[in-house]
C-alpha cells in the first residue's frame, strides 16, 4: 500500500486519476497491493460523472468512496467556453471602457482575409454595465466609487437575471479597492463573484479581462460539476487538475474555473517529464493522441510555460503548460470538400456515436482507417471489452474511394498520411518553428491513439526515438494521480532600473509568498511538504513584452543569458523594468511507485529468451502488405528487443513497429528506433562498458 495521504483523519486512500475526454474517459490508480490499475471506457457527454462511476465500479468493485483520492482532469470548462454553455454573466468595468472585450486588440486574425469571422461572442452587450469611478495607472482614486453606482450595479445584476458577476475596473491591479467595495456591495445577491485583482492582478487590460470574464462564465458550470462528483462519491476527497501541470483542491474551483482548460492535456505532459527524467532524457516532444484531438507540447530541460494561451480567439493571460492542441485524433471524420480533396478532421465522431466501427456512427474515421488497414484488431479493442464491427467499414471506405476514384485501401491510406501530416504540422509548430531541432528530441507518445502512429511520425520528422510509457492509454490520468498541489500567484510590480532594486524587489516578493502560502491553508491544501518558486517578468525599457526569469539575488545577469538565447543579443547598460511579481507554491504529495502494470512483466526477462507471439496479421503499410507478427504487451520482458514488423496489443492502445524499426523494454515502457539507430547506440554503450 503507498503512503498514507495527510490532512483528513488518518484514513488509508487510494489515489486515482481520472481523465474525461471527448471520447474516452480514463482512470488509473494503486491499488492495496501496490499495483498499478487502470481503465477506460467510453465518456458520457451529457453528463461525464456517469463514466465515471460505472467506470469506478469496474476497477475497484465495492471500494468505500471515502478511501479515495480522486484527482480528475475536467473537460466540462472547455467545452460550455466552446458550446457557449456558460452561466448567464454580467460584466461590470469602468464607464467608458464597456468595448475593451469588443475591440480586443484589433488584430486580425487573417491579416488579408476581407471574410473572416470574429469568434462568438462571450457574452451579449446588453449583459455589459460601465459604472463611474476611476483610478490612475498607480492606483490613486481619481473617482471615488459611490454607493449610488454600487446600488446601480445591483439593479443592474438583478434587472439581467445574472448567475454570475465579473468586475474589471481599470487598473485595479494597482488598487483592488473599488473591486473589493463591488464585491462586497453585491454579495447579498447570493451569486458569484470574479474579481479581476484576484483572477489576474496585472496591467494589460484587455488580457486582465477576458480572464476574468471567461472565469465568471465557467465558474458556475464547472464549480456545479463539481458539487455534483462530490455527491456522488461522498466522504471522497477530490481535486482538480489544473491547465498548470498541477492540480487544486476542489474548494478552489468556483474562484479559478478558467484554470481547468487544459487539464487533462497538462497532466499528460508533466508526467511524460516525470518519465524522461527517470529515463535519463532531458528533451522531449510529447504527443497525446486520443479520440477526439491531439496535444503536443515540447520540453527542454523541463516543461514549457506560456501565459499567451487563447480560447476561439480570446486571450486567457494565466500560467499554464504550453500545449499546441489539432483536431486529429481516432474518432477525427474523413470527408470531401467541393474540390473533390479527401479531408481529416477536425470533426470528431466524439463517443457518440463514435466511429463507423463502434456500430452506431454513419462517417467514417482514423480508427475506421486503421481497423481496415488491419492496424486495430476487432478481438482485441479495448482488452476485448468493446466490440468492433470491421464490416461496417469496408462498404463505406468503398463508396468514399468511388467518388475519389481511388481503392479502398487507397483511400484507408490517405486517410491515414493525412493525419499523419497533421499531427507532424503540430509537431513542427512547437519545435522547429521556435528555433528546436526535433532530430535532437525523443517523442514521448501516449493516449489510446498514439501508439499507432508514433514510429510514421518520428521517421518524417527525423526524430530518433520514440518512447511509449508502460500505462500510455490512460498516461493522462496516471499522471493526474502522481500529480502535485500547485497554486500560481502573481502581482503587478511596475519599477524602472531594476538591477540594483533588490531589497525592493525581495520585499514584495516575501510578501507575495506569504500570502500564497496563506491562501494555501485557506483551502486545505498545505497537506505536505511545501517548496515555494518565486519568478519575475522583465524587460529592457522600450521593450513591449517581458520574458519570466526565476528571481534571486543575481537575476538580472540571469535575465541577459535568457534574453540572448531567445533573441541572440541582450543590451548592457540599458535599464531593466520589472512589471510582476510571480511565485509558484508546490505541495508534494506522497511518492507513488513507477508505474508498471504488469506484475509478471520479468517473465520474458532478457535477449536470449524468445517473445510469445500470439500470431500473425496482415497488415497493410504504406509500401504494400505484410505478414506481421502478433504480441501481448504483457508478454514483453524487461530488456526484451524485438525487430519491426510487429503489433504490439495492449488493453487500451496498440503499437504499431514497422519495418526498419527495432523496441526494446525499459522498465516497463517501449522504445522504438530505427534499426540503423539503434545498432550505433549499441555499439556506443557496448564501447562505453570496456574496461
Amino acid at each position: 500500500m503507498h503512503k498514507r495521504s495527510r490532512g483528513i483523519g488518518r484514513v488509508e486512500r487510494i489515489r486515482i486519476g481520472i481523465d474525461t475526454g471527448g471520447t474516452f474517459t480514463d482512470l488509473a490508480c494503486l491499488d492495496e497491493n501496490g499495483t498499478w490499475k487502470r481503465w477506460k471506457l467510453p465518456s458520457t457527454p451529457e453528463d461525464p460523472s456517469r463514466a465515471i462511476i460505472d467506470g469506478l465500479a469496474n476497477l475497484l468493485p465495492g471500494v468505500n468512496p471515502d478511501r479515495l483520492e480522486v484527482v480528475h482532469g475536467t473537460t466540462v470548462g472547455t467545452n460550455a467556453f466552446l458550446e457557449r454553455k456558460g452561466a448567464n454573466t454580467v460584466l461590470i468595468t469602468t464607464a467608458g471602457f464597456e468595448d475593451i472585450l469588443f475591440i480586443g486588440r484589433q488584430a486580425r486574425p487573417r491579416l488579408y482575409d476581407f471574410m473572416v469571422m470574429r469568434p462568438p461572442e462571450i457574452i451579449p452587450r446588453q449583459n455589459i454595465l460601465g459604472i463611474r469611478e476611476r483610478m490612475d495607472w498607480k492606483g490613486s482614486v481619481l473617482i471615488p466609487l459611490t454607493e449610488e453606482e454600487i446600488d446601480r450595479a445591483r439593479g443592474f445584476c438583478q434587472d439581467m437575471g445574472a448567475e454570475s458577476i465579473a468586475i474589471c475596473l481599470l487598473h485595479a491591479y494597482a488598487n483592488a479597492a473599488h473591486e473589493r467595495a463591488l464585491r462586497d456591495g453585491l454579495s447579498d445577491l447570493g451569486i458569484p463573484i470574479s474579481l479581476s485583482s484576484q483572477v489576474l492582478p496585472e496591467f494589460r487590460e484587455y488580457e486582465r479581462l477576458s480572464t476574468t470574464l471567461i472565469n465568471a462564465y465557467l465558474g458556475p458550470v464547472v464549480g456545479g460539476y463539481v458539487a455534483r462528483l462530490e455527491r456522488l462519491l461522498p466522504g471522497a476527497r477530490i481535486f482538480i487538475q489544473q491547465s498548470n501541470g498541477g492540480c487544486m483542491s476542489s474548494r478552489q474551483v468556483d474562484e479559478k474555473a478558467v484554470s481547468t482548460l487544459l487539464s487533462g492535456p497538462a497532466a499528460g505532459v508533466q508526467a511524460a517529464w516525470n518519465l524522461g527524467v527517470r529515463l535519463g532524457l532531458k528533451r522531449l516532444i510529447t504527443l497525446d493522441m486520443g479520440g477526439t484531438s491531439t496535444d503536443v507540447s515540447l520540453c527542454a530541460e523541463g516543461p514549457i510555460y506560456t501565459r499567451d494561451y487563447t480560447i476561439e480567439g480570446y486571450p486567457v493571460a494565466i500560467t499554464m503548460l504550453d500545449i499546441h492542441t489539432v483536431g486529429a485524433g481516432g474518432g477525427s471524420i474523413a470527408w470531401i470538400d467541393q474540390g473533390g480533396l479527401l479531408k481529416v478532421g477536425p470533426e470528431s465522431a466524439g463517443a457518440e456515436p463514435g466511429p463507423a466501427c463502434y456500430g452506431k456512427g454513419e462517417d467514417l474515421t482514423v480508427t475506421d482507417a486503421n481497423l481496415f488497414l488491419g492496424r486495430l484488431r476487432p478481438d482485441h479493442f479495448l482488452g476485448g471489452k468493446m466490440a468492433l464491427y470491421p464490416e461496417r467499414v469496408g462498404p463505406r471506405m468503398a463508396t468514399l474511394g468511388e467518388r475519389m476514384g481511388l481503392s479502398p485501401i487507397d483511400v484507408a491510406k490517405g486517410i491515414i498520411q493525412l493525419v499523419n501530416t497533421n499531427m507532424v504540422h503540430a509537431i513542427r509548430a512547437v519545435s522547429l518553428e521556435r528555433g528546436h531541432d526535433p532530430r535532437k528530441f525523443s517523442l514521448v507518445c501516449f493516449g489510446g491513439a498514439a501508439g499507432l502512429h508514433a514510429a510514421e511520425l518520428a521517421k518524417e520528422l527525423g526524430i530518433p526515438r520514440v518512447v511509449i510509457p508502460s500505462m500510455a492509454g490512460v498516461f493522462s490520468a496516471q499522471g493526474m494521480a502522481e500529480a502535485d498541489i500547485v497554486l500560481d500567484g502573481s502581482e503587478a510590480f511596475l519599477i524602472r532600473r531594476a538591477q540594483g532594486q533588490y531589497p525592493l524587489i525581495a520585499d514584495a516578493m516575501d510578501r507575495l509568498c506569504r500570502k500564497m502560502m496563506n491562501d494555501a491553508r485557506r483551502v486545505g491544501a498545505d497537506t505536505g511538504p511545501m517548496t515555494l518558486e518565486p519568478f519575475l517578468d522583465a524587460r529592457y525599457h522600450g521593450q513591449s513584452f517581458e520574458i519570466t526569469v526565476p528571481f534571486s539575488r543575481h537575476w538580472a545577469s540571469n535575465f541577459a543569458a535568457i534574453h540572448s538565447r531567445l533573441y541572440g543579443y541582450h543590451m548592457p547598460g540599458v535599464d531593466i523594468e520589472v512589471t510582476a511579481l510571480r511565485t509558484r507554491v508546490r505541495i508534494k504529495k506522497d511518492t507513488l511507485p513507477h508505474a508498471a502494470p504488469y506484475p509478471g512483466n520479468g517473465t520474458n526477462a532478457g535477449l536470449e529468451r524468445p517473445i510469445a507471439r500470439i500470431g500473425e496479421v496482415p497488415i497493410e503499410f504504406r509500401d504494400g502488405q505484410l505478414p506481421t507478427p502478433l504480441i501481448y504487451r504483457k508478454d514483453i520482458g524487461e530488456a526484451a528487443t524485438f525487430d519491426g514488423p510487429a503489433l504490439v496489443v495492449d488493453d487500451f492502445t496498440t503499437i504499431l513497429l514497422p519495418p526498419g524499426w527495432t523496441m526494446t523494454s525499459i522498465e516497463g515502457n517501449l522504445i522504438l528506433e530505427p534499426v540503423s539507430s539503434a545498432k550505433i547506440r549499441a555499439k556506443e554503450e557496448k564501447r562505453s562498458s570496456l574496461p
